[in-house]
């Protein structure tokens, strides 16, 4: 089964891959790594996921901000490779989350875009991860997630 095939099962339709809001490149490919850019928390409709966790965004809608973080990750991976069957593995995702200063479930939150990544690949989904607290993100958008992907030679 091919990745398009997976994503179909599994229901999901990749977006366009966002272009850059500054001065940076979405992906940069070195020594069979693909490293991407962080990808903001856009919902299905194309809307920005805003808001902090902790204050007005509760665990349940970070987690969704995180899918959809991993979601554009995708889309930009594709972009980049042309097709998702390259990803040998999915090596890393930093996770970085709008919170306030007392709330400590940024592991849950990220799940969000981690367990999207076993569901779309399987075992190659498996990943070393960060997931951090911060004060502010660029629109105001609760989640970014950004990522370092093997690809296959």
């Amino acid at each position: 089964m091919t990745i398009d095939q997976r994503l179909a099962e599994l229901g999901i339709t990749l977006p366009q891959a966002a272009a850059p809001v500054a001065a940076y490149v979405p992906t940069v490919e070195v020594g069979g790594l693909l490293h991407v850019s962080g990808q903001i928390s856009f919902a299905e409709d194309g809307s920005l996921m805003k808001g902090r966790l902790g204050d007005d965004v509760d665990l349940d809608a970070g987690m969704a901000a995180a899918r959809r973080c991993g979601i554009m990750l995708l889309a930009q991976i594709k972009a980049a490779l042309g097709s998702l069957d390259r990803v040998e593995r999915i090596v890393k995702l930093g996770v970085f989350v709008n919170s306030t200063t007392d709330f400590t479930d940024h592991p849950k939150v990220a799940n969000g875009a981690s367990e999207l990544m076993v569901e779309v690949f399987g075992e190659a989904g498996k990943h070393a991860r960060a997931a951090v607290g911060v004060a502010a993100l660029p629109l105001g958008v609760a989640v970014e997630v950004d990522a370092v992907v093997a690809i296959k030679a």
